[in-house]
């Protein structure tokens, strides 16, 4: 288990949902046919398609940055291991519900993979709840294998680096997205945040949730099961390591997208998906622009956590 060392934290910029709105609605037309961003009340998250733990994406919400992707790549350092109970405290919300994208840890799970997190945190007189998926190239067929991660698995640790969203779990207003059609050439969650870039170009905001590819098709990658021996130096190496596939609508995809780094190494962006037939990984953007369909559910943080931070950085291997 990595010890976290340090924990920075910084707060960022959240307008009000009225806002918000209306600066996603002009932004977003850049890039699709037709956008449709509403404020409504958050949806129930424990019903289809999502089955979350929790009923909303309400109640002091926040973003971490975890680890990073330097401890994967050049070459992978398999002791940095974290435990979602634990970051729940260093967010300073013991039992928070946490989503959004990560590794699985390989001295628990046996091997690399993707991890799709959906984690209500322990608190005093209550388990964790572990709603978490893992998707890893299938050694018979070389396809993409989704499975859920408390199948096979107890505890509520992930591996090497995480972007992690973390709210109480409440019912409460968010920011509602429809978008079909893409005409641009951003993917929804980079035209998010390059939309907040250009209205905010001196601030820090960041959104983190989930939305649903309805209709539609996307591209994805899977990290293969083992780490690579030789040293991942460029975007091209790792681009070679990874397994690429094209997966099928319904996909549920959680989120976390910053718009402006205030100075922590953080990715801006990462998202992964998962299905309910079986494919799952790290979304880079649909593939039929002229057919898809977005519908998302985002609320803005009020601070980012950036916990355990590497030392030696680089940018390789962020898209």
């Amino acid at each position: 288990m990595a010890q976290i060392s340090k924990t920075e934290k910084v707060q960022l910029h959240a307008p009000d949902l009225e806002e918000l709105r209306g600066v996603l609605q002009a932004g977003l037309e850049d890039n699709f046919a037709e956008v449709q961003v509403s404020v409504v009340e958050c949806p129930d998250l424990t019903k289809e398609p999502f089955y979350f733990p929790v009923k909303g994406l309400c109640g002091k919400p926040r973003i971490t940055d975890v680890g990073g992707v330097p401890y994967l790549i050049p070459l992978v350092q398999k002791h940095k291991e974290y435990n979602m109970n634990t970051i729940s405290k260093e967010l300073e919300l013991p039992g928070a519900f946490i989503l959004g994208a990560a590794a699985v840890p390989s001295r628990v799970v046996g091997m690399n993979a993707e991890m799709m997190p959906l984690v209500l945190t322990e608190e005093e007189g209550r388990p964790a709840v572990n709603g978490s998926y893992f998707a890893s190239i299938n050694p018979a067929d070389g396809r993409c294998l989704q499975e859920k991660y408390s199948n096979k698995f107890s505890g509520c640790s992930f591996g090497l680096l995480g972007n992690l969203y973390a709210c109480e779990g409440k019912s409460g207003k968010v920011i509602e997205v429809r978008a079909k059609k893409r005409t641009g050439a951003h993917s929804l969650v980079t035209a998010l945040r390059s939309t907040l870039e250009g209205r905010y170009p001196d601030k820090s905001l960041a959104l983190g949730g989930t939305f649903i590819i309805q209709k539609g098709k996307a591209k994805i990658h899977i990290m293969p099961r083992e780490f690579s021996a030789c040293p991942l130096n460029t975007d091209d190496d790792v681009n070679k390591w990874l397994k690429h596939f094209e997966v099928s609508a319904p996909l549920i995809c959680q989120s976390v997208l910053v718009s402006r780094d205030p100075g922590l190494d953080l990715r801006v962006e990462h998202t992964h998906c998962f299905s309910h037939h079986g494919e799952g990984g790290h979304y880079y953007i649909d593939t039929t622009p002229d057919s898809v369909e977005y519908l998302g559910y985002f609320m803005p943080a009020e601070f980012v956590y950036r916990i355990d931070r590497p030392d030696d950085t680089h940018g390789v291997g962020r898209d």
